[in-house]
C-alpha cells in the first residue's frame, strides 16, 4: 500500500512540474491556451494508458498508478474526468454520464465562483 502511494506521489510530482512548465512556456492573456493544452494532452495520455490496460491485461498496476493517477493527476484532473466519462459511455450508462458531466461543469464553476466571492467579501 505504501509503495502505491509513493508511485502515485512520484508521478504527481512529475505531472505537477510538467503542468507548471506548460504554463510558463505557453502564455496568453486572451485565452487559457496552457490549460486547454494540458487538459487535452492529459486526456490523450490517460486514454493511451486506459487503452493499454484494456488491450494488455498484464499492463502493470504500477504503471497505471504512475502514469494515469500520478502524472495525469498532477498534470490535470480533467483527464480523470474524461476517462470516467468514456467508461460510463462504454458501459451504456448514458443518463449517469450526462448527469456527471453536467454536475461536474455546473457545480465546478459554481464552487470556483463561490470560493472567489467568499475571499473577496
Amino acid at each position: 500500500m505504501l509503495r502505491n502511494f509513493l508511485i502515485v506521489g512520484l508521478g504527481g510530482f512529475l505531472g505537477s512540474m510538467l503542468r507548471y512548465g506548460a504554463g510558463v512556456l505557453i502564455k496568453s492573456l486572451s485565452f487559457p491556451f496552457a490549460t486547454l493544452a494540458v487538459n487535452i494532452i492529459g486526456c490523450f495520455v490517460i486514454g493511451l494508458v486506459y487503452g493499454m490496460s484494456l488491450k494488455n491485461p498484464d499492463f502493470s498496476l504500477n504503471w497505471k498508478l504512475f502514469l494515469a493517477t500520478g502524472i495525469c493527476g498532477g498534470f490535470t484532473t480533467f483527464s480523470a474526468f474524461s476517462v470516467e466519462g468514456v467508461q460510463m459511455l462504454q458501459q451504456g450508462r448514458y443518463l449517469i454520464f450526462f448527469l456527471y458531466f453536467a454536475l461536474s461543469i455546473i457545480l465546478g464553476l459554481a464552487a470556483t465562483w463561490l470560493g472567489v466571492r467568499i475571499v473577496q467579501a
